[in-house]
């Protein structure tokens, strides 16, 4: 790479390039200084992120990276919002301990991605100036030749690809490793090679994913492509905050659902939130006092996360109805109740006492938001939870009902 000439930028400018690569990122490959010294130079870069579309919702953890997205986007960078219908049929292995048991069609993939335009633009602009592209990376990846595969594949060893964590766990276990999704980092790591671009941004378990393209760049190019990290939105047991068990915290989220749903995390979940999610100041974040003011700092993240993706008003009335149904416990005085055994399935037992008219109306429920238990102050986030102790549950917007477990 030639050398640039070091003069920092004035004023506000050079703020936010150290606010870029600082705040929300985890690390930066070769290093931070190489990369800080090209954009310090004045020259814009092509950048991208992929998003392999197995669910049709983009969530709060996915906000991370737009977020970073945006800033990249507002100091006049070439973005590109990469949708992976190529990748998305390989089945990227990050994280998994089995292989999965199913990979989606091209077909599945498109359908799953149609809305992420609209959602991810709660967050980025796709139009006006300087607007973010989309692209689809099965516009190349589905016309490569036998022999353009063999050429990408040759720049890779089988110790190279299966000395991921996860793929040690799983020989360790004994469980399968499919060669299709053995193979994805290379698909993943041709993108880079197919749009020529200079970084490439991500969540820090996509890091060997990402290196896989900057060394590809290197082999086929003889190009330095930079990487750079973000940290995954977890609390401080490293649990994901974004995803559990049959449920999403949406972008898309109604204000109250998105509201109620923040505000059933946990309290260690405060400061990354603050952190990764927000503009509030690092030296505000600091003084912060959890173990005094969780409550109100957390309906405080809740409010501006609720304004950031719907509008200030919508956070208000958000927040008043958070405090009408939990707070003030305004619930009515008479409540329908039914008895039922512990261990039971609660949708199972609401549809078995009519409060539902079947168990797919009680998934589209906790998918919304709109299952609450009121004893926790909490919404329900897991469609499978079973009973294991009297419950007074608000279903919707006005349906009340006591659980009493014998």
């Amino acid at each position: 790479m030639k050398a640039v000439k070091k003069d920092l930028p004035a004023g506000k400018a050079g703020d936010k390039i150290t606010e870029l690569l600082t705040r929300g990122v985890d690390k930066i490959y070769p290093s931070k200084e190489a990369l800080e010294e090209v954009l310090r130079s004045g020259k814009k870069l092509r950048l991208y992120q992929g998003f392999d579309p197995t669910g049709d919702k983009l969530h709060i953890g996915h906000m991370v990276g737009l977020r970073k997205h945006r800033q990249w986007q507002d100091l006049g960078h070439e973005v590109i919002f990469l949708i992976g219908d190529g990748t998305g049929t390989a089945g990227d292995p990050t994280g998994k301990k089995k292989t999965r048991e199913k990979f989606f069609t091209k077909e599945e993939l498109r359908e799953n991605a149609k809305d992420y335009i609209s959602q991810a633009s709660k967050i980025v602009r796709f139009d006006g100036p300087n607007p973010v592209k989309i692209l689809y990376n099965g516009d190349w990846l589905d016309k490569l030749t036998k022999v353009e595969i063999l050429n990408i594949a040759e720049h890779f060893s089988v110790q190279q690809l299966i000395e991921r964590d996860m793929f040690q766990e799983r020989l360790k276990n004994k469980e399968t490793i499919n060669l299709r999704e053995f193979l994805y980092p290379l698909l993943q790591a041709y993108d880079s090679v197919a749009m020529d671009v200079d970084l490439e941004l991500g969540g820090s378990d996509q890091t060997f994913n990402m290196l896989a393209g900057r060394m590809l760049m290197k082999a086929m190019k003889g190009k330095e492509k930079f990487v750079m990290t973000t940290p995954l939105l977890s609390d401080s047991k490293g649990v994901k905050i974004g995803k559990s068990e049959g449920n999403v915290i949406g972008l898309t989220d109604l204000a109250p659902e998105l509201f109620g749903k923040i505000m059933s995390l946990g309290d260690d979940a405060i400061i990354p939130m603050f952190t990764l999610l927000t503009d509030t100041p690092a030296e505000e974040i600091e003084k912060f006092n959890l173990k005094k003011d969780a409550m109100a700092l957390k309906k405080k993240v809740a409010s501006l996360l609720v304004e950031q993706l719907h509008n200030k008003t919508s956070a208000k009335t958000a927040e008043q109805i958070f405090s009408d149904t939990f707070q003030k416990k305004e619930i009515p005085e008479k409540i329908e109740e039914i008895k039922t055994k512990t261990g039971e399935l609660l949708s199972e037992v609401l549809v078995k006492n009519k409060i539902l008219a079947s168990k797919g109306e009680w998934h589209r429920l906790v998918e919304g938001g709109g299952a609450h238990d009121l004893e926790k102050n909490s919404t329900i986030t897991d469609q499978n939870i079973k009973i294991t102790e009297n419950l007074t549950l608000k279903i919707g917007k006005k349906r009340f009902v006591k659980v009493l477990a014998g």
